[in-house]
C-alpha cells in the first residue's frame, strides 16, 4: 500500500502498524484518561462531566491537526472534527465519516463492580491484559481505536490520506435526541462517501467481522384502560372486563404455534437469506450449547425451522419487555385494576417499514378490545433495519485492511441489536455505513465490570489505520 503526497510516498501498512506498536503504551494511557471522565448522559448530575469529556476529545483531535469543536446541540455537545487529508491527491480520494459516542451507561449497581467504574484498571485475563471500566468497550475504547489510528497517520504522514470527518455524540445511551436535528443542521459539513462505525463486535478475539445486517426496532408501550377506578374483585369480578386479563390475552395471540408473529402484514418485505450467506453462517461452527449455557438454558426457542443465528441476525421478532398493572406489593389485595400496561419491542429486518409495523400493532390491539375498554399507545422509538451490500467497494477495502492485520478474511455477520444512528445517517446524510467493531461477547456491555481486551484495542487501532490506507487507494 502506498500513495503520493507532496513529500513523497505515504507510509506502508507495515510502517503504520509499527508506529501503532511503538505508541501502544501511550495509547492505553490515553484510553484510561478518557475512561476516567464519568460521561453518563442519562443522569443530569453528570452533565458537566459529559461536557468535559467532549472537550477532552476535541483537544486530542486538535493536537492531531483536525479542526475540531464541541458543537452546541439541544442536549450534550456533538464533537465534530475535520481534516482535509494530506497530499495533492487527497481531495480525489473518498471522504470518510467516522461515527461513535463518548457517553456511557450508568455504572449501577456499584456494589457488583470489582473496582470503581470510573477508575480504570488493567487486570489479567485468560487472553492477556484487559482494561476494566465503564465505557471500556461501549464505546470509548472503540472510539479511541479510531483516534489512535489517526494518531499513527499523523505521526508517519502528517495526517490522514483522505478527507476525514468525525461525528462523536454524547447522547447515544440516552436516546440521541440531538443527533437527527444536528445532522439536518450540519448536513453539508458532514458530507462523505461512507460512514465507518465501530460500535459492534468480532466473531472471536482472533477473527474480525464486518456487520452487514443490523436489525431495526419499533418499541411501543400499550395501556389498556377499563373501569374508571380499581374495583373489589369480589363485588365486580366476572361482571366487568379486567384490563390485565384483556391485555394478557392479546399478548398471547401475538404468536402462532410456529412462533411466528401474527400481526397482519408483519412479514411484508422479509425475504429469505441468500444461499451463499446462509452457507457461510452454517460454516461458522456456532455452538448453541455455549451460547445458551452461559445464560442457564439448554435449548433454543423461537421461530420454528430457523437456526439461532438466523433468529437473531435475519428474522424479525416480537417480545414483551415489561408488563404491569393492579396490585404488585407484598401480600394480597383483591382488586380488578383500572388499567394494565405492557412494553413491547419489535426487532425488524430487511425492508420492514417501522411506521407500518407500529400502525398494524395498534390495529391488532384495538380489534381485540372488548366493549368498555380502550387502548392508549406511546412510541419509544422506531428505526429501520440496515443491510450493507456485500458487493460494496468500501466493504472490499475494509476487507483488505482487516486481512492485512489479522491474516485472515473477516466474517460477514449480522447482529440482533440496533444502532439507530446508522439508519439516521443513511436517511439524512444519504450514505451507507461500514460496521467494523472489536468487542467480544463477554465484554459485559452495560453491566458491572465492563472490559476491553487490550489485544482487541490494539487490533482496533491497527485495523482502522490499515483500512484508511485501503480507502486511500480508491477514487471518489
Amino acid at each position: 500500500m502506498s500513495s503520493q503526497n507532496s513529500n513523497g510516498v505515504l507510509p506502508s501498512t507495515q510502517a503504520l502498524l509499527a508506529e501503532v506498536e511503538r505508541g501502544f503504551s501511550a495509547s492505553t494511557q490515553r484510553l484510561c484518561d478518557f475512561l476516567r471522565i464519568p460521561s453518563v448522559s442519562t443522569d443530569p448530575k453528570f452533565d458537566a462531566e459529559t461536557r468535559r469529556c467532549a472537550d477532552w476529545l476535541v483537544a486530542e483531535l486538535t493536537a492531531l491537526g483536525f479542526k475540531a469543536e464541541a458543537a452546541k446541540t439541544i442536549g450534550q455537545p456533538m464533537v465534530v472534527a475535520h481534516h482535509p487529508g494530506v497530499g495533492p491527491d487527497a481531495a480525489k480520494r473518498p471522504r470518510i465519516l467516522y461515527y461513535g459516542h463518548y457517553d456511557v451507561q450508568p455504572a449501577d449497581p456499584l456494589e457488583l463492580w470489582n473496582s470503581p467504574p470510573f477508575e480504570p484498571v488493567l487486570v489479567d485475563g485468560p487472553r492477556g491484559k484487559r482494561v476494566v471500566a465503564r465505557g471500556a468497550v461501549d464505546d470509548k475504547g472503540q472510539v479511541m481505536g479510531i483516534v489512535e489510528a489517526l494518531r499513527a497517520w499523523h505521526a508517519t504522514a502528517g495526517g490522514p490520506p483522505c478527507p476525514v470527518t468525525l461525528m462523536i455524540e454524547g447522547e447515544e445511551e440516552s436516546g440521541s435526541k440531538s443527533l437527527e436535528p444536528f445532522m439536518h443542521e450540519a448536513k453539508a459539513r458532514l458530507a462523505a462517501d461512507v460512514c465507518v462505525v465501530s460500535d459492534t463486535g468480532m466473531w472471536d478475539i482472533a477473527t474480525p467481522a464486518i456487520t452487514t445486517r443490523l436489525r431495526g426496532l419499533v418499541y411501543m408501550e400499550v395501556t389498556v384502560h377499563g373501569p374508571t377506578r380499581d374495583l373489589h374483585s369480589g363485588m365486580y369480578g366476572g361482571a366487568v372486563p379486567n384490563p390485565i386479563n384483556v391485555l394478557s390475552k392479546i399478548i398471547s395471540e401475538l404468536h402462532d404455534g410456529e412462533r411466528r408473529v401474527t400481526i397482519p402484514g408483519f412479514y411484508d418485505g422479509v425475504g429469505e437469506l441468500p444461499a451463499q450467506t446462509k452457507a457461510q453462517w452454517e460454516s461458522l461452527g456456532f455452538n448453541d450449547g455455549e451460547f445458551l449455557g452461559d445464560i442457564g438454558l439448554k435449548e433454543g426457542f423461537g421461530e420454528r425451522g430457523r437456526s439461532t443465528l438466523e433468529r437473531t441476525w435475519s428474522r424479525p421478532t416480537c417480545d414483551v419487555n415489561g408488563i404491569f398493572g393492579g396490585y404488585t406489593g407484598k401480600g394480597a389485595k383483591t382488586v380488578i385494576a383500572a388499567h394494565a400496561t405492557a412494553k413491547i419491542s419489535f426487532r425488524l429486518v430487511s425492508k420492514q417499514d417501522p411506521a407500518k409495523i407500529a400502525k398494524a400493532f395498534e390495529q391488532f390491539v384495538n380489534s381485540r378490545l372488548p366493549a368498555g375498554c380502550r387502548a392508549e399507545f406511546e412510541s419509544h422509538g422506531a428505526n429501520s433495519a440496515i443491510e450493507v451490500s456485500e458487493s460494496s467497494r468500501f466493504l472490499a477495502a475494509a476487507d483488505r485492511g482487516l486481512r492485512a492485520v489479522f491474516g485472515k478474511a473477516p466474517l460477514l455477520i449480522g447482529t440482533g441489536g440496533s444502532i439507530p444512528a446508522v439508519g439516521s445517517i443513511q436517511r439524512i446524510l444519504g450514505m451507507d455505513s461500514l460496521l467494523v467493531g472489536f468487542g467480544l461477547d463477554d465484554d459485559c456491555v452495560h453491566s458491572p465490570n465492563e472490559k476491553f481486551e487490550l489485544e482487541c484495542y490494539r487490533n482496533a487501532i491497527r485495523s482502522h489505520a490499515a483500512m484508511l490506507g485501503e480507502f486511500a487507494q480508491m477514487t471518489r
